[in-house]
């Protein structure tokens, strides 16, 4: 059995059951939202004709059709219970539903049937209406199973013609008369509201294909995806052990250790150093984002006292800093000791990256400084230089995947164009936000906002993933 797009599905039975399920769902959902407008439209029709016509049959038809719309009610609930596999309880649940319309549109057609035959040939204005008005809400709103909109219009059909046919074998009127064109507007009322269907009918259908369609594709993408990954993560793994020897091996020649290499060799060795410390990092990335997106990170969340981890942090880039030409400096606080609860070593990850940013977008001779203070219960972390700054819209690339302000050949700065986003993820997981301030041609201020931790008391300890706040 093919899908609605033309491919071919596992087993016809089980399409056949899912679409069954589908269109019984997307009735019976509909039921339930216009559940009170049917009943302000039962009422309404009740209380007219009781007025006009006769009590007793108005009474009795209201009762009855509560009775029907109970019965739905009870159907509909479990048919938002039932599954694909139970293919037995779907066609259970199909009999219900149909009996149960054939019930409730006979006992309109009967009450409007007999409406009509108690008024004067010609005058059935409140039947007819009543009965246009039944088939067009069954028009509009029953599309979704094709056998109960087909009951009901059919039936509603019998009974406008009934209603039209009566008077014109009771009366016996000339071609010319009244009656005659009442006869003829019915034929074309009845075939205006089967147009009506077939174009709800097609609009539903073409729906259901277009959804069907999207979860074919939602299913051949996630299935990309997941081979991406692994690919991603198998190569990563497969790279790394072969470039920590050539890394080492490299570190080992550019220190000297193995004897002072020639000089024309030296600019090679460190050029190669640098290139082997850009791919090492680069690796480190790619499994820190399969991992992120897999939802495999795990985070040790302890407190941590924020001033000697800056101290830390900055020693950490020192070296990085120098090359560069630039002065990387702490920002002392005079606050007492203030403590976060983090997992240090992937917090220290966030701060790599953000002086690291700061320090290869500042010009030689430049200044970088890293400092924080508390507001409001929680504590803000920052990073500020005075390099080249950041154009404004440019918010989605500092944090999207694999994207990088300059991505010309020429740019200023490598990188993989992960840091950032992989440090988003992780200051989420730490109940935080990470959001930067600049001014194109004056500099750049990254920060950090985290919870305190109270007097230095963990708020837990955990090993796995932490909840997330959501996105800054």
């Amino acid at each position: 059995m093919k899908s609605l797009n033309g491919s071919q599905c596992d087993t016809e039975g089980a399409t056949d059951s899912e679409r069954l399920l589908q269109n019984l769902k997307d009735y019976t959902a509909m039921a339930f939202a216009l559940l009170w407008q049917r009943q302000a439209i039962f009422l309404a029709v009740t209380i007219l004709t009781a007025f006009y016509f006769d009590l007793i049959n108005a009474a009795l038809f209201y009762i009855f059709i509560l009775f029907c719309e109970f019965q739905d009610y009870l159907l509909a609930k479990k048919v938002a219970k039932l599954r694909a596999s139970d293919t037995t309880a779907i066609k259970a649940a199909l009999g219900g539903i149909l009996l149960n319309t054939t019930l409730s549109a006979s006992a309109m057609c009967v009450y409007a049937v007999s409406v009509a035959f108690s008024q004067d040939p010609g005058g059935h204005f409140t039947p007819l209406f009543f009965l246009f008005a039944a088939a067009l809400f069954a028009a509009m709103n029953n599309h979704q199973l094709v056998a109960a909109l087909t009951i009901r219009l059919t039936l509603y059909g019998i009974s406008f013609l009934i209603i039209t046919f009566r008077d014109l074998w009771v009366v016996r009127p000339p071609l010319e008369s009244e009656l005659w064109l009442h006869f003829f507007t019915v034929i074309f009322v009845m075939y205006f509201l089967i147009d009506c269907s077939l174009v709800f009918l097609k609009l539903y259908r073409k729906n259901l294909s277009t959804m069907e369609n999207l979860r074919e594709e939602h299913a051949r993408t996630t299935a990309a995806y997941l081979v991406k990954s692994q690919f991603v993560s198998t190569v990563s793994h497969e790279l790394r052990t072969p470039l920590t020897s050539i890394k080492l091996s490299l570190d080992l020649l550019n220190s000297g250790s193995l004897g002072q290499a020639p000089e024309p060799m030296s600019s090679v060795l460190e050029t190669a150093g640098r290139n082997g410390e850009r791919l090492s990092k680069l690796i480190d990335d790619l499994l820190d984002l399969q991992k992120i997106e897999a939802g495999e990170m795990n985070y040790r969340m302890e407190p941590l006292e924020v001033e000697p981890f800056l101290n830390d942090a900055i020693d950490a880039n020192k070296s990085f800093a120098e090359a560069r030409g630039v002065k990387l400096r702490h920002e002392n606080s005079e606050t007492p000791p203030v403590f976060v609860d983090v997992d240090e070593m992937r917090l220290m990850q966030v701060m790599g990256n953000m002086i690291s940013n700061a320090i290869k977008f500042s010009q030689t001779g430049g200044e970088v400084s890293v400092g924080y203070s508390e507001e409001g219960g929680r504590v803000v972390i920052h990073v500020r230089d005075d390099g080249i700054g950041i154009p404004e819209g440019s918010h989605e690339k500092v944090f999207g995947k694999f994207s990088q302000l300059d991505s010309s050949d020429r740019r200023q700065a490598g990188g993989t164009g992960l840091g950032m986003s992989i440090s988003k993820e992780i200051i989420e997981q730490f109940n935080g936000t990470i959001n930067y301030i600049s001014t194109p041609g004056k500099g750049t201020k990254f920060f950090v906002e985290l919870p305190r931790s109270v007097n230095g008391t963990p708020n837990a300890h955990v090993t796995g993933q932490v909840a997330s706040t959501g996105p800054f």
